[in-house]
């Protein structure tokens, strides 16, 4: 009999007041608003590498949400990911008070040139020793791109294009400028490094010419665990072509398998294997000691929780709270016409505008929503991972710092005991390691190996440069 399958367990987060759970950061004892203290960081790192968790996986954006009522009124007014701060300067300050827990980083390939964005992450996997991953994004919001001084936001075919332009100078990059035993740290010699292992990298692309060679040395992982948040269809062929753990999410079960598969079928097409992608999603889980007591905490969430949050993070271009709350949704077809309809999702004619608010506050929960006592939560998630496909969960939050202690009080022995969760960490584990079982590198098939050992750059070592 084999092992059962194990969670890649993950909390959600992003450096901000209101990240998706809008409204809420108003709980009582809810830390989200000192996120700006380095204190919330250390405590929330200590909690979550003491409760058994891989990573925190850190999500970002570059712009403001300003397309709902016509500006980012509602999104300042509500914290919605504004202010928001970078993601990548509080990973050195939960690696400093942790041993073993990851770090998940957003960094999106559309505006920000990648030369020094290797170089950061380089120094962030030799800081971590090896538990950094990158969350491979294609920025979407106009006000991000107006921030880098576009009229409006690149059409998504083209985003993903700059994208794969982008990998390939970080692969070259991180892969092809040093080989592994060009730091020789020769005291007696005085050489720190061989310069005849360190080459430039002279690329020339459409939108990226970058010399090189890279200005910091192998890592413990070199290239980062790659990791991508996608469902599209063009984000499914890179995915397939490139992550290595894939956070994905969909109207429905069957959405969410049909994307997974296709990635699948993309990896494989790309000389990968099909289990060379690992799978997470966004899960709620509202676990107490007993169901009653679950319930109540979860229907708590839904008093609080802000509509207009929710309408200005869709980018909704129609207020439903405009609307007297018995209009039918056909009379919003009627007087909206076709631009309400990314919003209604197939919504019923008959359904009123109050019925269809009262159901959006949800609209990230399903279908990975656990609602329940240590035992139905332990249940729903091996149903997860045994009949949907999936290999872990982002946990939401709901309360920082509840939502966490809540999950390694009641759910996490019972994973534990279930062999569904490791008893402990492997130390000096890097991520790639924990994620995928495989080796702290990337395997051969991956794309990025092509360079290894500075094969397939343009330009050779910088002594046979100097020597011409």
């Amino acid at each position: 009999m084999s092992d059962p399958k194990r969670l890649i367990l993950n909390l959600f987060e992003m450096n901000c007041v209101s990240h998706i759970t809008h409204g809420l950061w108003t709980l009582p004892g809810n830390n989200r608003h000192r996120f700006t203290d380095i204190e919330y960081w250390t405590e929330l790192a200590r909690i979550l590498e003491g409760g058994g968790f891989d990573a925190v996986f850190l999500a970002d954006v570059i712009g403001t949400y300003d397309v709902f009522r016509g500006g980012p009124e509602t999104a300042i007014r509500e914290g919605l990911q504004i202010p928001s701060n970078d993601p990548m300067l509080v990973v050195p300050a939960m690696a400093a008070v942790t041993r073993e827990l990851g770090f998940g980083i957003t960094f999106s390939t559309s505006y920000e040139p990648p030369f020094a964005f290797a170089r950061r992450m380089s120094t962030l996997d030799h800081l971590t020793k090896g538990r950094v991953g990158w969350n491979i994004v294609t920025s979407y919001l106009p006000n991000a791109a107006r921030n880098f001084g576009h009229d409006d936001e690149i059409a998504h075919d083209d985003r993903y294009a700059l994208a794969e332009e982008y990998l390939e100078v970080l692969y070259k990059l991180w892969e092809g400028s040093w080989d592994d035993d060009a730091v020789l740290e020769d005291r007696d010699g005085k050489i720190y490094a061989d310069p005849a292992k360190i080459r430039y990298i002279d690329h020339v692309s459409e939108h990226h010419r970058v010399a090189g060679p890279h200005l910091a040395s192998p890592s413990r992982q070199r290239s980062p665990l790659l990791i991508q948040a996608t469902a599209s269809p063009r984000g499914i062929a890179l995915a397939g072509r490139h992550a290595e753990l894939v956070f994905t999410g969909g109207p429905s079960l069957e959405a969410i398998q049909a994307t997974i598969a296709g990635i699948r079928d993309a990896a494989e097409a790309a000389g990968r294997s099909r289990e060379d992608v690992r799978f997470v999603v966004g899960a709620t889980v509202v676990v107490a000691a007993t169901e009653q007591e679950a319930r109540a905490k979860l229907a708590e969430f839904d008093r609080e929780a802000s509509l207009a949050g929710v309408l200005a993070h869709w980018s909704s271009t129609v207020d439903f709270l405009s609307y007297d709350r018995e209009t039918t949704i056909g009379e919003v077809r009627l007087r909206e016409g076709s631009s309400a309809e990314p919003f209604l999702r197939g919504a019923a004619d008959e359904l009123t505008v109050g019925e269809f608010l009262d159901t959006i506050v949800s609209f990230h929960r399903e279908p990975f929503l656990a609602v329940g006592d240590p035992v139905q939560v332990a249940d729903e998630i091996e149903r997860w991972l045994d009949e949907y496909g999936i290999d872990g969960i982002n946990l939401v939050q709901y309360h920082s710092f509840g939502t966490a202690l809540d999950f390694i009080e009641h759910v996490v022995p019972e994973l534990r005991r279930r062999g569904r969760l490791r008893p402990g960490y492997f130390p000096g584990e890097t991520l790639r390691e924990r994620v995928t079982g495989g080796s702290a590198r990337l395997p051969d098939t991956h794309p990025a190996a092509r360079f290894r050992g500075g094969a397939n750059l343009d330009r050779v070592a910088l002594t046979e440069r100097s020597e011409r």
